[in-house]
């Protein structure tokens, strides 16, 4: 391994350090509306998969979720532990690796135009909300009609505000990240 190839590995683990922290600052700050809270969590998913691509995006969300399964209060409502991960809402978190490694991976192959960009945030998100939706049904004993009432058709218009600001930010932070040669092309 040469210096070049441990600079970048220790600046990759930073970056998805930091923004596993930023998700443990940012995800319990939520309005619970129902079953179903509305949080910054999937903001930050988006802005990781923005700024980090689809390896490291998913990998500071598998962190943030680590995080939380050993019961850090990182989660929605300062909840935290493997009960809530396992609970019916945990296929929402889980689905957030998943909602980055899709946008990131778009984003990538995109060359992050705003447009392409954006619709693999949203199909990201879409994805996150099947898991999310299947888990939930599970667990409940419900009807798919009663959970995307629930569990997705009240949280699309905030979603979809939450894919354009990330991409408002996310754009000129990874042009910075990708300059500092802190992040791979």
């Amino acid at each position: 391994m040469t210096l070049k190839d441990k600079k970048q590995t220790a600046s990759h683990l930073t970056v998805t350090a930091l923004m596993a922290a930023v998700m443990c600052i940012l995800g319990p700050l939520s309005v619970p509306i129902g079953a179903i809270p509305i949080s910054l969590t999937n903001l930050v998913v988006c802005l990781a998969a923005w700024m980090l691509g689809p390896r490291l995006g998913a990998a500071s969300v598998a962190v943030y979720l680590m995080l939380g399964a050993v019961g850090l209060p990182v989660f929605s409502g300062y909840g935290g532990g493997l009960a809530k991960l396992l609970g019916p809402t945990g296929g929402y978190l889980i689905g957030f690796v998943a909602q980055a490694a899709i946008g990131g991976w778009v984003v990538e192959r995109s060359h992050g135009r705003p447009v392409w960009s954006s619709l693999g945030m949203i199909a990201g998100v879409a994805v996150s909300y099947a898991f999310g939706t299947a888990w939930f049904i599970v667990q409940m004993g419900c009807t798919l009609p009663y959970a995307l009432g629930v569990c997705v058709l009240p949280f699309i218009p905030f979603d979809l505000v939450k894919v354009v600001l990330s991409s408002a930010v996310g754009s000129p932070i990874r042009a910075r990240l990708l300059q500092a040669g802190l992040i791979g092309r």
